[in-house]
């Protein structure tokens, strides 16, 4: 993360002898997207939920990172959640693509990795959708409640998961807790 800051700040310093009038409009794009980002991680890293880690495979890119959550109550308590993260070149007019690595039994994420929290969608029709005031911090709290508090079973994304613990918490529970020994480790 350092790495990249660095070298916008030296690209700032060079700007006029490197840049020429007819650079194109996606490196400027990235450009923005980029330093917005090194201000973004840097906030998200100062406050970060106890229960999420983030790890950036390639400190030079930003835009690609990977969190772990780790409930320390509820139905996933115990369990190890991996979410891949990539920022697009128009972030931050459009929202990260976020997607679970791990499979998991939740009426919110589906077995395949996608993801249903309403400020991870362009448009929403509830008014909570992504917003360019939206920031990294942001994404990552609203994966993390996907565990507790935004843990919701009246507008699934997984309906078979949401109907099983409508017919029966305690074996929907012992799926949960099935999962979590067999991928959520």
């Amino acid at each position: 993360m350092l790495t990249l800051a660095s070298k916008l700040k030296r690209e700032d310093g060079l700007k006029g002898s490197r840049m020429s009038a007819t650079a194109s409009d996606s490196t400027r794009r990235v450009s923005v997207r980029d330093r917005l980002l090194v201000k973004e991680v840097a906030e998200l890293e100062a406050n970060l939920p106890c229960t999420c880690k983030v790890h950036f495979p390639d400190p030079n890119k930003l835009h690609c990172f990977q969190l772990t959550v780790t409930p320390d109550e509820g139905y996933y308590q115990g369990g190890k959640f991996q979410f891949e993260t990539e920022v697009p070149d128009a972030y931050n007019m459009v929202p990260p693509k976020v997607k679970c690595l791990t499979r998991i039994w939740h009426p919110n994420i589906t077995e395949t990795g996608e993801i249903c929290l309403s400020l991870l969608r362009e448009h929403s029709i509830d008014g909570t959708g992504w917003a360019p005031t939206r920031t990294l911090k942001d994404v990552v709290w609203g994966l993390n409640s996907l565990f507790t508090d935004l843990l919701n079973f009246d507008d699934p994304l997984n309906i078979e998961a949401a109907e099983h613990h409508l017919r029966d918490k305690e074996d929907f529970r012992n799926k949960v807790e099935d999962y979590i020994k067999r991928y959520a480790r």
